[in-house]
């Protein structure tokens, strides 16, 4: 699997292990979403610290996930993001919108 979901207390932590955040992950990923939400969590942290490429797919899954959180009246945390990946967010204008933080322990602590 291209990522790795810990439930962990009042959270969830999804680890994107793939390097690139594509057509080939980001459906699962949205899936996967989907079914967390469905479990009633509410917060959720998305690691991208072993990801280097994000495309329109993988921006939607991440909107899909924000979106989810906020609907349930939780949380969603975006963190460890490279170079390449915090340039594509910041161009599409999605940093006003995401919260993002630089490690997982500030996004618990945002929680």
């Amino acid at each position: 699997m291209d990522f790795k979901v810990e439930k962990k207390g009042h959270y969830t932590l999804i680890n994107v292990l793939a390097e690139k955040l594509d057509t080939h992950i980001a459906p699962a990923l949205k899936s996967e979403l989907v079914l967390i939400a469905g479990n009633g969590e509410k917060n959720i942290i998305l690691d991208l610290k072993n990801c280097h490429y994000c495309d329109s797919s993988g921006l939607s899954a991440i909107l899909v996930a924000n979106r989810l959180c906020k609907n349930a009246g939780g949380k969603f945390v975006l963190c460890g993001l490279n170079d390449p990946v915090e340039r594509l967010i910041s161009i599409s204008q999605l940093d006003s919108v995401l919260t993002i933080t630089n490690t997982v322990d500030e996004a618990v602590k945002y929680l």
